[in-house]
């Protein structure tokens, strides 16, 4: 089994989208105007309008209403992320921060409050944990 994306249900796609491609520097793959993608060589990040919810079950997913994920990007260098966001970003949670596991992480939440996390490993053990 691969894990392959996470999909993410908003309210307004093209919002969303265009943050993440910014954000990214990924440009997005659209199949709909309810639907698109961000591919990375590690997962997919999919961003689909309310209208897609009852194709699986009507109100199983409601947009703006996370508060348990947090999505991760594994980046270069975090700081120059964080001095290429600032000024668009609107809501940093954390500037860059070297946490207990070894790695140096930007916390900020995209415009539906979802928390994102950019992030370079560090120390030795972390980097070699991610390691391509």
């Amino acid at each position: 089994m691969d894990f392959v994306s996470i999909r993410v249900i908003t309210g307004d796609v093209t919002r969303l989208v265009t943050f993440y491609e910014k954000a990214t520097g990924v440009p997005a793959s659209w199949a709909t105007e309810d639907f698109a993608e961000l591919r990375t060589p590690g997962a997919t990040l999919a961003v689909a309008g309310t209208r897609t919810v009852p194709l699986f079950a009507p109100g199983s997913a409601r947009p703006a209403e996370n508060h348990s994920v947090i999505l991760e990007f594994l980046v270069d260098d975090v700081d120059e992320v964080y001095g290429n966001l600032a000024g668009f970003v609107t809501d940093f949670v954390t500037a860059p921060t070297t946490m207990p596991w070894g790695n140096r992480s930007l916390l900020l939440r995209d415009p539906d409050g979802n928390l994102v996390n950019f992030f370079t490993p560090v120390t030795p053990a972390a980097a070699a944990k991610y390691a391509r």
